[in-house]
């Protein structure tokens, strides 16, 4: 019972740095697009080493004690392209103009820290299908629209994302924290795509904020009606999730945790960054991670 509210703690504060990123994008004087670059790459790296050396290999070891070897690592390998197959559909779902993941520049979110800073057209805010945006006290349905929409995705995101930091955590804390801190760092820009079109939608910074906090905690929702579910239809007399399917489920985080850093994580922290940028996180993220598991056995 101990170790399911550390995993609801640490999968709350993974899904609440939607929040941080918003608060950053408001009160920081100005966007430190480098950090932004170097975080989400050390993400990435985090999360695929972790992916490939620890949660694939658990999945493994738990197929093949139940089913045996070589069918073991054959539903681990199904299980892991599995969710790849998952997080792809939802990416393919939701549709392209409400991409969670698109590109802020300076010249966009200035104005949300700075209110004497002159507002950008619509080619700035890379929305050429809507209007000039209006000034600050005159709403602009559209551009709310689109906010609420990234909100949405976003938070569709986070489900899967939701579940991958609970069930690490669940079997393993110390290695929950890790996938926490990565997802938390991947959520910081997340908290400005959201908050960025509402604001220019709305001029209100408190309902940006709100919407950006409310994307995140998709996460810890996720994550408790996937376990509740799991719990209910394949649970024990005593309600545990049997070894065969944490196996699986560990394989098809693997996936879905390779699909994100891959399709989002490293185009985003290039995106962001100059030069070798995303490949210092990388790597840094990658050593973190491999140092941190090497000294906790």
């Amino acid at each position: 019972m101990e170790n399911i509210w550390i995993a609801l703690g640490l999968t709350l504060f993974a899904g609440l740095a939607t929040g941080i990123g918003s608060a950053l994008a408001f009160l920081a004087k100005r966007t430190d697009f480098r950090f932004l670059s170097i975080a989400t790459g050390f993400s990435a790296g985090v999360m695929l080493y972790v992916s490939f050396v620890e949660i694939f290999i658990k999945g493994a070891d738990s197929l093949v004690d139940y089913y045996g070897d070589p069918l073991g690592h054959w539903i681990n390998a199904a299980s892991f392209f599995g969710g790849l197959a998952l997080i792809g559909i939802i990416d393919a779902l939701i549709p392209h103009a409400e991409n969670p993941h698109e590109i802020h520049t300076e010249f966009e979110t200035t104005p949300l820290s700075d209110p004497a800073a002159p507002l950008p057209t619509a080619e700035d805010l890379q929305m050429k299908a809507i209007a000039t945006p209006k000034q600050p006290d005159m709403p602009n349905p559209k551009l709310l629209r689109m906010g609420l929409f990234t909100a949405l995705a976003i938070a569709i995101h986070n489900f899967p994302e939701g579940l991958a930091t609970f069930l690490a955590a669940l079997e393993d804390p110390s290695l929950g924290i890790a996938i926490a801190i990565a997802i938390a760092l991947h959520n910081i820009p997340e908290g400005i795509s959201v908050s960025v079109p509402i604001f220019y939608a709305t001029g209100d910074r408190k309902k940006a904020f709100f919407w950006s906090l409310l994307s995140g905690l998709a996460e810890p929702i996720g994550a408790i009606i996937a376990y509740t579910a799991l719990r209910h239809f394949v649970g024990g007399e005593n309600g545990v999730i049997p070894s065969n399917i944490m196996g699986i489920l560990f394989g098809g985080v693997a996936g879905v945790m390779v699909y994100i850093s891959l399709d989002e994580l490293l185009p985003t922290s290039r995106a962001y960054g100059k030069g070798h940028d995303s490949m210092i996180g990388l790597v840094a993220g990658m050593a973190i991670m491999a140092l941190s598991l090497l000294l906790m056995r």
